[in-house]
């Protein structure tokens, strides 16, 4: 695999702080086995963009643009969440924030229960999805980032079950494995979800 011109001098930003997401990339890059020196924007102190995109695309791109602005480096950004087709595809863009609280996954997982309750028909499933948008950019003003997306299709469970993941990992059933999402090993995990689908986009772009 050569490396592409904008990898010469080494390293690319992940514009993220939040520790689940940036433990799961590590992971994701191991696995895919991609020599990339990456660096998670809270090592170089920077906080977190203010994200008022209307979508994922918007959003990753703010994120990527914002990381590599104040690196200096590629900067490489996952814009993520939950989509419920009966919810209008809420939470969403606003999916770590949806109780109110950013990063708040207990409250999130209550108030997607909560707001599925009424709408629930018996023997019928709630479907959901899990998307990851990924955004890179070579420069902070990159007219051309590349996007590169993950869909995956699962049922919103009645209640949490496992202790793996986080987010909306333990209400999200992957059918195919009669597990839920918090149920799979990260490596499980990691093979078939949204963020796993968009990495692997990633490295076919590198070749």
């Amino acid at each position: 695999m050569s490396t592409p011109h904008w990898l010469q001098h080494g390293s690319l930003v992940l514009a993220s702080n939040n520790k689940g997401k940036v433990a799961e990339f590590e992971q994701l890059f191991q696995q895919l086995d991609l020599s990339i020196d990456i660096i998670p924007q809270g090592e170089l102190n920077i906080e977190d963009a203010i994200e008022d995109g209307l979508s994922f695309v918007e959003n990753a791109i703010i994120k990527a643009r914002h990381a590599a602005r104040i690196s200096g480096k590629p900067a490489i950004a996952d814009d993520s969440g939950l989509c419920v087709p009966i919810l209008g595809g809420a939470p969403g863009i606003y999916s770590a924030r949806y109780a109110g609280e950013h990063g708040n996954d207990a409250a999130n997982n209550q108030k997607l229960l909560a707001d599925l309750k009424p709408l629930r028909k018996k023997d019928q499933t709630i479907e959901g999805m899990f998307v990851c948008v990924l955004a890179l950019v070579t420069h902070a003003d990159d007219p051309l980032p590349q996007i590169f997306q993950g869909i995956w299709k699962g049922e919103i469970l009645e209640a949490a079950r496992g202790e793996n993941g986080f987010g909306y990992d333990p209400l999200f059933w992957v059918s195919e494995l009669q597990l839920s999402s918090a149920e799979l090993s990260k490596i499980e995990k990691n093979k078939i979800s949204h963020r796993g689908q968009a990495m692997q986009l990633f490295k076919a772009s590198l070749r």
